[in-house]
């Protein structure tokens, strides 16, 4: 019995320690588009398509899952699934480094600490799921601070809002695919990575195109998009696994707040009053919709 309990445990504490590592290479990942700013961010995410295609049909080879691929190009519902999430998944990058090397972080991080509340209403609007009191509330006083800072700027958080709204979609649709996250990932990549490579190929021959022709930083960097890509995804996985819904939901806020922290204090882009009472606002409904989430998963685990 005393195994058992050690067993779970260490497993919770290894699930912790995955999850919390993925979260946490998302949020400095601003860092590594940074790193990236002479090249545009449509060649970027052309070039993290294609290598992480390049490196996730080994990993995949290794991790033993050909079959699981292979499964998949036999159903023709899922190939069409996730060829929808593939556009729907490679918008939401394109953006995000968009934004990342534009100025607009404060933005992303904004989109990503509203994605949760955003989760909830397109299940109510698609799932027919009921919400519940705070978790209207919580709702409502992310819509105020979103409403706030277009009154005070004059100007809709539009990147915010693309960013939470199209990562909701991609996993809400994700879930109509009884798939992996690795396989599905590949599959997208796939997707992704044939116009992408055609473009590539384009522009070389034009003389356009950045790799190679920069400098050896940028090359590896280029490469290293895969990296970036799989890495945080297994660890996740792997973490995933070992947790309850409701500890992931609440690690999940380290993406976020690493970007906050980043914007903030190491590229220092303009943070107004009108920023603090937003940023107050959805720290507020986050941490309504975060408690009411652990006190209900809670309740159904004791429930017979």
């Amino acid at each position: 019995m005393t195994s058992q309990v050690d067993k779970t445990r260490s497993d919770t504490v290894l699930g912790v320690v995955c999850a919390s590592s993925a979260f946490l290479i998302w949020g400095v990942s601003p860092v590594y588009w940074k790193a990236l700013k002479a090249v545009a961010s449509f060649e970027i995410i052309l070039h993290r398509i294609v290598w992480s295609f390049v490196l996730l049909v080994p990993l995949i080879l290794v991790m033993r899952r050909w079959r699981d691929l292979m499964d998949v190009f036999k159903n023709y519902r899922n190939l069409l699934i996730l060829l929808f999430t593939a556009v729907i998944i490679g918008g939401n990058w394109l953006l995000y480094v968009w934004a990342v090397n534009t100025d607009n972080l404060l933005q992303a991080s904004l989109g990503y600490y509203i994605s949760p509340l955003v989760n909830v209403l397109l299940g109510m609007v698609f799932l027919k799921e009921r919400l519940r009191p705070p978790q209207i509330l919580a709702v409502l006083l992310a819509a105020a601070g979103v409403l706030l800072l277009t009154i005070y700027y004059g100007e809709f958080p539009w990147i915010a809002l693309a960013l939470a709204i199209s990562f909701g979609l991609y996993g809400l649709i994700r879930k109509t695919a009884p798939v992996g996250s690795l396989v599905g990932l590949a599959v997208e990549t796939f997707w992704l990575a044939i116009p992408s490579l055609a473009y590539l190929v384009y522009l070389d021959s034009h003389g356009a195109g950045s790799i190679f022709r920069v400098s050896l930083k940028v090359d590896l960097l280029l490469m290293g998009c895969a990296l970036v890509t799989a890495i945080p995804l297994l660890f996740f996985t792997l973490g995933a696994r070992r947790l309850y819904l409701s500890t992931v939901g609440l690690l999940q806020y380290i993406s976020p707040s690493c970007m906050f922290l980043l914007a903030v204090f190491l590229f220092r882009e303009p943070f107004a009053k009108a920023q603090v009472v937003t940023f107050i606002f959805i720290w507020t409904a986050l941490a309504i919709y975060s408690t009411d989430s652990f006190r209900y998963y809670k309740r159904t685990e004791q429930s017979p």
